[in-house]
């Protein structure tokens, strides 16, 4: 229910970027489910595409960076394989987040130094703000509770106890290029 409610709400802001509804739809799935599998806020990897690519899809940077994401033709060889399209969708968002999640595990969670690795412009400010503006000014979200049939209720949805501690799904160490590797593969 979460994911669907944030995919709403995203849509709406995302329509003037992207006036497919279908399409748009289909990256936002993408997006939600990319990010959450590198556990990452899926906020801020809208807020990095905006930044990196104006939520252009075959957008190519002067350095070669390609698609959503902007990732470097050189990762292809580093921890996927050489004949993935980086101008696909989910091939595009699924390296992104494996490469940011790689430099918040190299940066111990430090997201300013995270999105600098990322960007290539470690020790300057103007990216990971840029990054941070789009994420808390275009992309902020906050669930609704208040929609959900739980809320005010002192019964737990179903699956869910308050005994049971909260399950996050093992992200693999991201220290070697062939762990890197491993956790990209699509398909």
């Amino acid at each position: 229910m979460e994911a669907v409610d944030w995919i709403e709400a995203m849509s709406a802001r995302l329509a003037k970027r992207i006036p497919n509804q279908e399409y748009r739809l289909e990256l936002l799935r993408a997006v939600h489910y990319e990010a959450k599998r590198a556990g990452l806020d899926p906020q801020l990897v809208l807020g990095l595409m905006q930044v990196e690519s104006g939520f252009r899809k075959y957008a190519v940077s002067s350095a070669g960076a390609r698609g959503y994401m902007q990732v470097m033709p050189f990762w292809l060889k580093v921890i996927g394989r050489p004949d993935d399209n980086l101008f696909n969708m989910r091939t595009n968002l699924r390296y992104g987040c494996t490469i940011l999640r790689h430099y918040l595990d190299i940066e111990q969670g430090d997201l300013y130094r995270a999105l600098g690795r990322y960007n290539g412009s470690l020790g300057r400010p103007e990216y990971p703000n840029a990054v941070r503006a789009a994420w808390h000014s275009q992309w902020n979200y906050t669930p609704n509770l208040s929609s959900s049939p739980w809320h005010g209720s002192r019964i737990m949805p179903p699956g869910i106890s308050p005994f049971m501690p909260r399950i996050s799904l093992p992200i693999p160490p991201s220290k070697t290029a062939s762990s890197l590797s491993a956790f990209v593969r699509i398909g």
